[in-house]
């Protein structure tokens, strides 16, 4: 009985374990997070670039501000 007391006591968590474990999973977060944002913001850009083109291709033959006022202003 007395040995399981001392064993549940050796298990508890620490608060420099959670500190660590924080920081741990902050660098992970940082070097794994970058390049999938980098990627998914490269590609939401090309499409927004492309539908920006595409509706001003569409709308030529309107004059200007009707045009940035239908499609936006993508440049």
């Amino acid at each position: 009985m007395l040995g399981q007391d001392t064993a549940v006591r050796a298990n508890t968590i620490k608060r420099k374990h959670l500190v660590y474990s924080l920081i741990t999973g902050l660098i992970i977060g940082t070097i794994a997070g970058t390049p999938i944002g980098w990627i998914a913001h490269q590609y939401y850009y090309q499409q927004r670039l492309a539908q920006t083109l595409l509706c001003r291709d569409r709308n030529s033959s309107q004059p200007a501000a009707v045009v940035d006022s239908i499609c936006g202003r993508g440049f």
